[in-house]
């Protein structure tokens, strides 16, 4: 048997006992408040990556010592924490941290995470990720640390950098999948591969405190990605990057996200949905407290003719723009193809859309622009006290069609 499988095994049977715990893992009293979607434990294990052989140097790949110290604390019988520590760079392969774990686990960076340089630590089963959280209740991770992706490697062969290379996904840098009880906070994340962080059929999710950037030509960059996920809270986030700073695509609903600061980037957006005619939804959304700095796009809903599904409820309020192009955008017709997308009957139905007290500048003359499906017109949509004015032209433009309008707008476009 390997060695390292052996001293994991024997440490998960030795936590599994009622003797206090020695070693690489020491008790301590924590504090009665924490979280509220969190038990509150009395004590609480900690074990340091280093205590299992992290290096920290990154040169050397410490994902032997990162996985004893999760494995340790995922079979803990009581709540425990794997500590990456401060003044160390750790380089990692992509690596996945398993659930269910039997107590709450808590993985706090103060150090710093480096991803592997070489394309060729990835293969196609795991091209994807970097580093994956996968089935995990009651999930903290925190600490202030910087996780970074080498993105560089990644960027310059993607097919939108150059045309000639075939179009191939990149890692995402930190994907949470099938995790509730969720809280993620206090981190700094910058140069990812593809998008920053993806939260993938999660729920009960709190996000806040991040900070993550990216060259504003990089490709497919987003900030915070959330994919069919519910219950879903982001607060106080800055992302800098070269696409959405937020998206929510399919299957997503109770999302709110406050107090966001946006660009460079793509905005924020809702979709692309329904895709090759599948069905997805989207509802439930708030968007509120946003600043938007030269960004490509404001706030954003995309949808695919043909697609299927509904995009309903949803509100973005009290949003500032700093020489935002195209401001406001529904497009019901979006093609992210390189040949004509065809003319098709179906359309993701879109409905209860309120954008609400906008102020600031265009970097365009288009100030709103609403292109709806004509057999699948947009319902029940609310402009409300839009004060965008566009810079270096004297007169700003709006476009809408096939658009039913809500009584409470006072805009019109």
């Amino acid at each position: 048997m390997d060695r390292l499988m052996l001293l994991v095994i024997l440490g998960v049977v030795f936590l599994n006992t009622s003797r206090p715990v020695l070693g690489n893992s020491v008790e301590i009293s924590l504090p009665r408040t924490i979280h509220k979607s969190h038990p509150a434990p009395r004590f609480q294990k900690i074990f340091n990556v280093k205590s299992f052989g992290a290096r920290g140097d990154g040169v050397s790949f410490d994902n032997k010592a990162f996985m004893m110290a999760w494995v340790l604390a995922c079979h803990s019988t009581t709540p425990a924490t794997v500590l990456i520590p401060s003044g160390s760079t750790y380089l990692l392969k992509p690596i996945i941290f398993s659930g269910p774990c039997k107590s709450a686990v808590t993985v706090t960076i103060t150090g710093t995470i480096l991803a592997s340089a070489e394309r060729a630590d990835w293969d196609d089963t795991n091209r994807s990720f970097w580093i994956l959280f996968d089935s995990v209740k009651y999930l903290r991770v925190d600490g202030g640390g910087t996780i970074i992706g080498n993105g560089q490697v990644w960027w310059k062969i993607s097919c939108k950098i150059d045309p000639s290379k075939p179009c191939k996904i990149a890692p995402t840098a930190l994907t949470f999948r099938f995790c509730d009880r969720l809280m993620v906070k206090d981190l700094s994340l910058k140069d990812s591969p593809e998008m920053h962080v993806t939260f993938a059929l999660c729920n009960n999710v709190d996000v806040s405190g991040l900070a993550i950037s990216a060259s504003g030509t990089s490709p497919n960059t987003d900030g915070i990605h959330v994919s069919g996920s519910t219950n879903v809270k982001i607060s106080n986030v800055v992302i800098r990057t070269g696409d959405d700073c937020l998206s929510i695509v399919g299957d997503s609903r109770s999302i709110v996200a406050t107090n966001i600061f946006c660009g460079p980037g793509h905005g924020i957006s809702i979709g692309s949905l329904g895709a090759n005619g599948i069905k997805e939804t989207v509802s439930d959304v708030l968007i509120d407290t946003a600043q938007l700095d030269e960004t490509t796009n404001g706030v954003r809903i995309k949808t695919w003719q043909g697609g299927r599904g509904y995009v309903r409820n949803i509100t973005f309020r009290n949003i500032i723009m700093n020489k935002v192009m195209n401001p406001i955008i529904i497009d019901q017709n979006y093609c992210d193809s390189p040949l004509p997308c065809p003319q098709k009957k179906s359309a993701v139905a879109i409905s209860e859309v309120t954008y609400n007290n906008f102020k600031g500048t265009s970097a365009s003359p288009m100030i709103v622009e609403l292109k709806c499906s004509r057999t699948v017109p947009c319902r029940e949509i609310v402009l409300k006290d839009i004060n965008l004015v566009a810079l270096n032209t004297t007169s700003s433009k709006n476009a809408w069609r096939n658009i039913i309008l809500s009584k409470d707008s006072n805009f019109f476009p």
